[in-house]
């Protein structure tokens, strides 16, 4: 079994139109948690913080 990591992904509309990214580290890479607790809380105020109307949300990766 591979171990789970955890992405966040953002979703943004414009003129109705959903587009979804990832969120990347400073690199430009995606932003890989190993803990999903981190991830929730990091969410958690990404969302609470949007003045935009975006939104977040935790997607895990692996573990199967």
């Amino acid at each position: 079994m591979s171990k789970e990591v955890y992405v966040i992904k953002k979703t943004l509309i414009n003129n109705g139109k959903k587009s979804h990214v990832f969120v990347t580290d400073g690199s430009s890479e995606v932003l890989e948690i190993p803990h999903k607790n981190i991830a929730d809380k990091m969410v958690e105020v990404f969302n609470d913080n949007t003045d935009s109307g975006c939104s977040y949300k935790v997607i895990t990766i692996g573990g199967k």
